[in-house]
């Protein structure tokens, strides 16, 4: 089984990044592009046997632990 962990700022939090993602791809014209939030993709491949409500239990404390700062961060998990 495979996790794929989405992180992202929480609305509210400053993305500078995103923010100059944003402004480069406006000097590049693209004119359409209005706020740029940047984030990040964790893929985990986990063993052979796992239960898929143990594995959502396992990721979701991998997140809380070390993947994921939930002060501002949100995370998303998808198992495949």
């Amino acid at each position: 089984m495979r996790a794929r962990v989405h992180v992202s700022l929480k609305p509210g939090v400053l993305d500078p990044q995103g923010k100059a993602v944003g402004d480069a791809l406006l000097r590049l014209g693209f004119s359409s592009v209005g706020e740029v939030r940047v984030g990040r993709i964790i893929e985990i491949e986990l063993t052979d046997g796992l239960s898929r409500a143990d594995a959502d239990r396992q990721v979701r404390e991998m997140c809380e632990r070390l993947l994921a700062n939930t002060v501002v961060e949100r995370y998303a998990i998808e198992l495949q």
